[in-house]
């Protein structure tokens, strides 16, 4: 078994990267909520597993009738929405604590359905996005952003260029290797000086947000095949 080493660091700075630690804290009797705001080790997830994986790849070729437009404005008309207190109760991770891909990634990270109710939840976001629009089999789905990047990558959908639509993969050191990456969101477009435009769940003060951020903190991004 991997040795696990948290570190004290806020969960509104590392965000979705801690997501494979909560998981694992809740199998083994660990407080979820310290857990949250801990950082798992970069290789806490060394690839995809081979049994999720092949799945997350026969969607990955199925087309999709939703533009990047439409998931974006479906996306945007989120903003506002927030977690409570205890850090869940959004409609993502109730959603993705009752999905399939939780059962795949359970078996992946260990856990239960209960830990993501309350875990870091912006590729949870992206997903259930994803899931709404009908896009899901190009966007992907996972709980943990490093997994997901890992899915676009193993799919040869994983690069540099900042498009509308993407999924983009932060590291807020500025690392530039997947298992860097921390947090995610949706690109709405490329401001020409330096900065993204963004739709990002579990960020600011825990809720659903438009952001301006700087491009030297992008890791990568993922690109579905939209509409038209």
């Amino acid at each position: 078994m991997a040795t696990f080493r948290l570190t004290a660091i806020p969960k509104r700075t590392i965000t979705c990267a801690a997501l494979g630690a909560t998981i694992f804290a809740s199998a083994f009797g660990v407080n979820v909520a310290a857990a949250n705001a801990d950082t798992p080790p970069v290789d806490k997830v060394a690839a995809v597993s081979p049994v999720t994986d092949s799945k997350q790849r026969a969607a990955k070729d199925t087309k999709v009738n939703v533009t990047a437009s439409q998931v974006l404005d479906f996306a945007k008309s989120q903003v506002g929405i927030s977690e409570n207190a205890a850090g869940g109760g959004t409609p993502y991770q109730k959603w993705y604590a009752g999905s399939q891909r939780a059962a795949e990634t359970i078996a992946r990270d260990g856990g239960n359905r209960a830990a993501y109710l309350n875990a870091a939840w912006c590729a949870m976001f992206v997903s259930w996005v994803g899931e709404q629009t009908g896009a899901r089999p190009q966007i992907g789905w996972d709980a943990y952003t490093v997994a997901h990047a890992k899915w676009f990558a193993a799919n040869d959908r994983f690069g540099t260029e900042a498009k509308p639509g993407a999924v983009v993969f932060f590291a807020w050191d500025g690392g530039k290797d997947i298992t860097d990456i921390q947090h995610v969101g949706f690109v709405v477009k490329d401001n020409g000086d330096g900065t993204l435009s963004t739709i990002e769940g579990n960020t600011g003060n825990g809720k659903v947000e438009e952001r301006t951020r700087p491009k030297s903190q992008v890791v990568g991004y993922g690109y579905p095949e939209y509409a038209g």
